[in-house]
């Protein structure tokens, strides 16, 4: 199964579970909320590039993933309408090739990955209605600390182990995301959060191994389940 199916399948499971007790909820009101979320994140192939000092060379290569975690929290006040909230969260993906396109060099069963802790401020508009079903859309911008891991693979054309893909190494950056969702009111305190956001981040400079670099940027699509306490 897809990982847009399985996502798909675990929005409906979730929305389904809560129908019972949504039923006799009451509506949404003002106030501060926490909550927390656990999901799937695909990230989007990405373009890295390298810069190698001896020799003087600059290459491009395809860098391909496989679906990853996506966990975190948020804290923020409800006004009825508009929701402030900062959100704390982990994304990561698994590397799962590596494509050098000018040499045309492809490595396979790769070991590696690349993530974001991030810290976000953001802002959700409510479209409140007189069913206990919110539906919202909004985003944020923040910061995120990516992290690309040792990554080793097996050369597609040779079958020779490279264990220095990339260099194990972290950078912040600038990110931003958008998106939107369904709150469903359990009663006047829990509800579930049935959420999907485009995530991106600026490029990010890995030069650990100074004075080669490896340039790349963060880029996903994210669906999450969550749990929202209003205080």
């Amino acid at each position: 199964m897809s990982i847009k199916r399985s996502l798909v399948a675990i929005a409906i499971l979730a929305g389904m579970a809560a129908i019972p007790a949504a039923s006799f909820a009451s509506p949404a009101r003002p106030g501060s909320y926490m909550s927390l979320f656990l999901g799937a994140s695909a990230q989007q192939d990405t373009t890295a590039t390298i810069s190698e000092f001896n020799p003087v060379t600059t290459k491009n290569a395809q860098v391909q993933f496989d679906p990853g975690i996506n966990v975190g929290g948020t804290a923020g006040y409800d006004f009825g309408f508009l929701r402030l909230e900062g959100e704390v969260s982990y994304k990561q993906g698994e590397i799962s090739s590596v494509s050098e396109q000018a040499f045309g060099t492809r490595y396979v069963n790769v070991d590696g990955h690349l993530g974001a802790f991030a810290m976000m401020i953001n802002g959700f508009f409510d479209l409140h209605n007189e069913s206990p079903i919110t539906p919202y859309l909004g985003g944020g911008m923040g910061f995120a600390s990516l992290n690309l891991s040792k990554t080793r693979g097996v050369d597609a054309n040779t079958g020779a182990l490279n264990y220095h893909i990339f260099q194990s190494d972290d950078d912040s950056v600038f990110a931003y995301q958008a998106g939107a969702g369904m709150e469903v009111a359990l009663n006047q305190r829990f509800s579930f959060d049935l959420g999907y956001r485009y995530f991106c981040t600026s490029r990010g400079s890995f030069r650990k191994d100074w004075p080669n670099s490896t340039d790349l940027k963060l880029e996903s699509h994210n669906a999450a389940v969550g749990l929202r306490l209003k205080f």
